[in-house]
């Protein structure tokens, strides 16, 4: 009887080897963890690229605007077209955003209305459409306190080569004194702003 139950038990055994050869064993707990977490991230990283890179609402190969306005307490930027308000972008502004431009190198958004006189497509910023600041009230204020009024204030894209973070650069102003928008953004603002489209900039 004692022998019986030993050979059942080897053969059990036996049995148990060769499932573990033909199906690989038993998955281990911690294995399945590892490749649910993988599959977690994976899923999570195309979510958010997916937010941060997709045009919601495209506009019309023909649509073509002639104002644009900044609201920089809401972090907004509108276009629109005889008046009417076509679409609006999220924006990030100047490191010191709060106030209008006093002077080169204090970090802050203009304010007043200007135009956009010039672009530059070999910006280190994917595209860049260029300010008019400052404009001659901009030049008196600064030049009655003696400091130089800055310049060079754009509507640009991201850092060229750091695209990826797309709407993620929304999370903090990191301008020294520009707007900035996603490289898809700019890319279609670029294409429906003509030089010369007023710009007005609201605290």
């Amino acid at each position: 009887m004692r022998i019986g139950n030993q050979e059942r038990w080897t053969q059990m055994r036996s049995l148990r080897g060769l499932r573990a050869c033909i199906l690989g064993g038993p998955p281990k707990p911690h294995n399945v963890n590892r490749k649910i977490v993988l599959v977690s991230t994976a899923i999570c990283a195309l979510a958010l690229y997916f937010y941060a890179h997709h045009n919601w609402h495209p506009l019309s190969p023909r649509t073509t605007i002639d104002r644009i306005v900044v609201e920089k307490s809401a972090r907004k930027l509108s276009i629109l077209r005889d008046g009417k308000q076509i679409k609006t972008y999220r924006v990030a502004l100047g490191r010191n955003p709060f106030g209008p431009k006093r002077e080169e190198g204090d970090m802050k958004t203009p304010q007043g209305t200007y135009k956009i006189d010039s672009r530059n497509a070999q910006s280190s910023f994917h595209l860049a459409l260029h300010i008019s600041y400052p404009s001659d009230e901009d030049n008196k204020r600064a030049a009655a306190r003696s400091v130089p009024a800055g310049s060079d204030i754009m509507i640009h894209g991201i850092r060229n080569g750091l695209g990826w973070i797309g709407a993620f650069h929304r999370w903090k102003d990191w301008t020294i004194g520009c707007i900035a928008l996603t490289d898809e953004e700019i890319e279609e603002l670029w294409r429906v702003t003509p030089d010369g489209t007023t710009i007005e900039i609201r605290p």
